[in-house]
């Protein structure tokens, strides 16, 4: 990682600090000599997704999409 670079020295190099990011390094991009924001490598995920894999552990309520009654009365009134 290295030291925190100013916005202005972002904005004028942003491709060599994204180039940065992508070879697996963190930029520090401060603001008025306080740090503002962290650009980081984006993790992603390795394994593929396998369809099904919370069978069993999940589960989801018979009325899950019955309407709430009590809901709508009370932001009706609300008006």
């Amino acid at each position: 990682m290295i030291d925190a670079i100013n916005v202005h020295d972002f904005k004028t190099n942003y491709s060599k600090y994204l180039e940065q990011v992508v070879q697996g390094e963190e930029v520090i991009v401060s603001k008025r000599g306080k740090a503002v924001a962290k650009l980081v490598p984006l993790s992603h995920s390795k394994a593929p997704r396998q369809p099904g894999a919370l069978k069993g552990k999940i589960w989801i309520a018979d009325d899950f999409d019955k309407p709430m009654l009590e809901l709508w009365d009370t932001l009706r009134d609300k008006k």
